[in-house]
């Protein structure tokens, strides 16, 4: 049988846990989100070199 403490440390760790992760999917969908910008001011970038040379 398991303590009252127990169960609180319980739900502090399943708490921290879940926090982590939803931290863990924020980062990487902002990290998705910097990667297409990247890729399109890189891509804008590449069109202005364009128009300037012709």
């Amino acid at each position: 049988m398991s303590s009252h403490v127990e169960d609180q440390i319980q739900a502090r760790i399943a708490a921290a846990k879940q926090r982590r992760e939803l931290r863990r999917l924020q980062r990487a969908e902002l990290d998705e989100n910097r990667q297409h910008g990247l890729t399109a001011r890189h891509l804008s970038k590449m069109a202005r070199w364009q128009e300037d040379e012709t």
